[in-house]
């Protein structure tokens, strides 16, 4: 018997019952955040059995920090800011100035202090970004108007709160340190923008140049195992060297790292290879996050709990819906961002956990954030469902006065059409060259770039995920006569192919394979045909040896 296991123990215990409830939470329509919370209390000290050892469970929810991080900057869109960005700033804004509020209102009753009850505001004016991109994504509105305010409104406060990230442990440090001398405060103060200001410099200026050209690089040696690692060893490199060099924060370091990334041509690459092992440990830091949650809170502080609900499902809520309304928006656009709002989620763990570290944060706020989150991701899903009903009842309300919902470009009104699933490499020369034969083709990619440039190409097209019901009916593929699945994911290909087979049982169903395994996957769900890639590439490059001079005589026998 090995000793010393604990971090062995840690990562396959927590990952197994992370699985397990997480499944469980998305077979019930929940959000996977609650099953992997519910993991964390089961491995945690508040509950009977197996304990985790909770420093190596910190050590490891701060690595999935900075890959939690890492990716929100490697999807930091400008773009989508500056379109919406006279709503989602100063709206954004305001309703966390409002929500802060709230929640340092509800911390003065209970007795803590000011800054206690400005950072358990701040937890709870941060909705999670997982959360609402997922219900965006299902009812296929990441390309319509009220979609973009809400994503909009969502990157606001994300960069608020990684300012929140940098600037909590100066007050930290004023509060339990030398707090009475305003001027030693202002001096760190000063000291820490100083720094911040000179790690923004070096990475716009060498990190801007250098890590592109290093992705590049290593890029053009072929090797993915490479690839993956340097894309990981960027994220984790900066974090470490802007908390060492710079003295800022690993989220801070690994959120800039992402947003360098970004702009290089390979960044989709670069998310898709290190998205694994992003997952993987943002699961284990919500398997941490929630080791660290007393249940008993629930039932020692019910009335306080109600509150926090409150001011995360109406309080702030309502704070969004006035302030769209407020700048000329209609009910359903309003509504939209109101019901995205109505949760809470990773950034408010972070901070939750940061406060409590530093003493700004009692434990007993830390677990009036964690249930008010866990209750809150909860409730959402049925407020959005509220939602579609409302929208269904005000049909012809919202017609009238509402903004398109999607941006002008080619008629998806199509019949006898082709449906081409991922327009990537593949699928773009694939629906290239139908368009140019005459074929109707419609693309679904979940790229927005992918999506453009089939819109500049004359192809229409439709954002979102290809497994999601609301995004495959758009698709009308009743009327469409073959679907080719050209995305390198079997198992969501498969779950597409599954559900397009009920949709249209005569629909010709043909997939992408890279394997052997792959195929009998994907035929299994219902494909009428999978492309093994490798082998066509090789029955190619053999007509091509053999249509050579040394060995075109042979062709014929």
């Amino acid at each position: 018997m090995h000793h010393d296991t604990d971090l062995i123990n840690i990562v396959a215990i927590g990952l197994a019952v992370a699985f397990v409830l997480g499944a469980i939470a998305q077979k019930l329509k929940f959000s996977p955040l609650v099953g992997y919370l519910l993991a964390g209390m089961v491995v945690g000290p508040f509950t009977p059995g197996f304990v985790a050892d909770q420093s190596l469970a910190n050590q490891l929810s701060e690595i999935g920090v900075m890959l939690l991080m890492f990716g929100v900057g490697l999807h930091f869109s400008l773009a989508d800011l500056l379109e919406v960005k006279a709503i989602a700033i100063p709206g954004a804004i305001a309703q966390i100035v409002v929500a802060t509020a709230l929640g340092w209102l509800l911390a003065l009753g209970i007795g803590w202090s000011h800054l206690e009850g400005i950072v358990f505001g701040l937890a709870l004016s941060v909705a999670s970004t997982v959360v609402v991109l997922r219900a965006l994504e299902e009812r296929r509105l990441l390309e319509s108007k009220r979609g973009r305010i809400a994503i909009g409104w969502l990157i606001v406060e994300d960069l608020a709160m990684v300012l929140a990230l940098v600037f909590l442990p100066v007050l930290a440090d004023a509060t339990h340190g030398n707090g009475s001398d305003w001027r030693a405060t202002g001096l760190s103060l000063a000291l820490t923008l100083l720094k911040l200001g000179a790690f923004v410099a070096f990475m716009l200026l060498v990190g801007r140049r250098v890590i592109p050209w290093t992705l590049a690089k290593v890029a053009g040696t072929g090797s993915r195992e490479l690839f993956t690692l340097c894309v990981l060893a960027i994220a984790l490199g900066v974090a470490f060297a802007a908390a060492h060099l710079f003295g800022v924060s690993f989220a801070l370091g690994a959120f800039f790292a992402g947003m360098i990334l970004n702009e290089s041509e390979l960044s989709h690459k670069a998310a898709a290879d290190s998205l694994p092992l992003r997952d993987a440990f943002a699961v284990l830091f919500f398997v941490s996050v929630g080791m660290l949650f007393n249940p008993r809170v629930i039932l020692e502080h019910p009335l306080q709990l109600l509150a926090v609900l409150g001011i995360i499902l109406v309080g702030q809520s309502l704070a969004a819906y006035a302030l769209v309304r407020a700048f000329g928006q209609d009910k359903l656009t309003a509504l939209t961002v109101a019901v995205s709002l109505a949760q809470i989620g990773e950034f408010s763990f972070i901070l939750a956990a940061l406060g409590l570290s530093l003493h700004l944060l009692p434990q007993q706020g830390h677990d009036l954030i964690l249930a008010g989150a866990l209750l809150s991701i909860i409730v959402n899903p049925f407020l959005f469902v509220w939602l579609d009903r409302w929208q269904a009842r005000h049909a012809d309300e919202t017609a009238a006065t509402a903004a398109p919902e999607l941006p002008p470009g080619p008629s998806t009104d199509l019949s006898d059409h082709a449906i081409v699933i991922g327009y990537g490499r593949v699928g773009s020369a694939l629906a290239r060259v139908l368009h140019e034969r005459g074929v109707p083709v419609l693309a679904i990619d979940e790229n927005r770039d992918h999506v453009e440039r089939a819109h500049a190409a004359g192809i229409p097209a439709i954002r979102g995920n290809a497994a999601a019901d609301k995004v495959l009916a758009e698709a009308h593929p009743q009327r469409a006569k073959i679907a080719i699945l050209a995305i390198p994911q079997p198992l969501e290909a498969g779950e597409a192919i599954a559900k397009l087979r009920a949709l249209n049982p005569s629909l010709t169903l043909l997939a992408r394979a890279h394997s052997d395994a792959e195929v009998k996957h994907l035929l299994a769900h219902g494909a009428d045909g999978a492309v093994l890639a490798e082998r066509e590439l090789a029955y190619s490059l053999a007509e091509m040896v053999m249509a050579t001079p040394p060995y075109r005589a042979l062709r014929g026998t």
